[in-house]
């Protein structure tokens, strides 16, 4: 297996290379060449680490990773993703990708890109990632403490909750936390300029684990390759995915679960007050913007990387059309349904969750699996003042928590992160 630029100006790579390549050197994202079609039916009973070497086999197709992929799935998927039932619904479900780590769903690429990297050779990388809140935390606990890897985390300063903000500064001398001061495409900006550009943080080998590695992506489709044939054995019929959507990563490997067979009938990509991709499927006309804060902070996001993937797997936007719909949920809706979520449903939710539970109910879905993407605990600050009291945090946050923070602020240029780093 090969994978390409979307660009469509850089040669192939096998997946260890687009691993540490990270960013095509023509500014593309790296997919991959052919998607296998799954033949999901000998593995509908199969357990979830069968059904990710079934999912995954065919990407490593030819790589030297390929004799490791069973050890990799069974150290990055170490931690439970269950599908439950969604109070007072008739068969609508929540996909549950918060037990990880640092109770985000990104931990499950984190870790799985972890896993790959300290595979495939020795040297001293240094790992960029720019964070709206999740991936930043994911990351540095996947390679905190590793000996041949650097971390840099670059986070917008005041946009991100002080849970959040907790998970990125508390880690290892290998890890270095960065509040820029900007917004999260300011972050992403710097991230993409660094890769981009030879000799920007000095003599330093750098990669990236934001979703535009293909290593923190694909790991994303065996959840819903998994939940998607679990729902297909209870119901006879393909699942229908409500994503909280922001960098559109999520929502492009559930497109990804679906191009190779899995029982997947369609997308619903539930953003906030950002809306270019709702706004897209609308006019069919493609127009980033600045990013506007919400209290679903980390799918604050006015330009999103992931649609060049999207755009190079649909040939139009009526194309697109037949597998995706979107919606937008402004703060005020949010805070709603967060102070419903127990009576209507008897459940807390994060405010990203909580995207999804109103795209679910605008859309008059008759069943569905609503993808929850964070544990509530990580969002204290804004759901208990909603519900007028207080959030267990799991035992592992509770820990991290009692780290000290080590943080340092900068402008929001590549020259700055540079001098920092020196």
């Amino acid at each position: 297996m090969k994978y390409r630029s979307t660009g469509r100006n850089a040669p192939p790579l096998s997946f260890g290379e687009a691993l540490v390549q990270g960013l095509a050197p023509d500014g593309g994202l790296y997919v991959p060449e052919r998607f296998p079609e799954i033949a999901w039916q000998a593995v509908s009973e199969a357990s979830f680490s069968d059904v990710a070497i079934a999912t995954l086999a065919p990407f490593f197709e030819d790589d030297p990773l390929q004799a490791d992929l069973r050890a990799i799935v069974e150290r990055a998927f170490d931690f439970p993703i269950p599908l439950t039932a969604l109070a007072n619904t008739a068969g609508t479900y929540v996909l549950e990708l918060f037990h990880g780590p640092t109770a985000a769903f990104k931990d499950v690429g984190a870790r799985f890109m972890a896993e790959c990297l300290s595979r495939r050779d020795h040297e001293r990388r240094t790992v960029l990632v720019a964070t709206s809140g999740d991936t930043g935390s994911a990351v540095a606990a996947a390679l905190d403490g590793k000996e041949s890897l650097d971390v840099v985390i670059l986070f917008p300063k005041g946009g991100v909750s002080a849970e959040q903000e907790r998970l990125l500064t508390c880690w290892s001398n290998n890890v270095h936390a960065f509040a820029v001061q900007g917004a999260f495409d300011d972050c992403q900006r710097m991230l993409k300029q660094a890769l981009g550009t030879p000799g920007s943080l000095g003599e330093r080998t750098l990669t990236t684990a934001n979703s535009i590695n293909i290593a923190r992506l694909l790991p994303q489709t065996v959840y819903y390759a998994s939940a998607a044939l679990e729902y297909h054995s209870r119901h006879g019929s393909p699942a229908t995915f409500v994503v909280p959507t922001g960098n559109v990563g999520n929502a492009t490997a559930a497109l990804w679960a679906k191009r190779m067979g899995f029982p997947v009938q369609r997308i619903v990509m539930a953003a906030n007050s950002n809306r270019p991709v709702p706004d897209y499927l609308e006019t069919g006309e493609w127009t980033p913007r600045p990013s506007i804060p919400t209290l679903a902070n980390a799918m604050d996001v006015g330009n999103p990387s992931n649609i060049e993937r999207v755009f190079d797997l649909y040939a139009s936007v009526d194309a697109l059309r037949g597998d995706v719909s979107a919606t937008t949920t402004d703060d005020a809706t949010l805070r709603e349904v967060i102070a419903h979520g127990k009576e209507r449903y008897g459940r807390v939710f994060d405010p990203h969750t909580a995207a999804a539970v109103n795209a679910f109910e605008i859309r008059g879905l008759a069943s569905a699996v609503l993808v929850s993407t964070a544990h509530p605990a990580k969002f204290q600050s804004v759901v208990e003042p909603i519900l007028g009291q207080s959030i267990e945090i799991p035992e592992a946050l509770a820990r991290l928590h009692e780290r000290p923070a080590r943080v340092t602020e900068i402008p929001a240029a590549v020259e700055a992160l540079q001098e920092a780093l020196r």
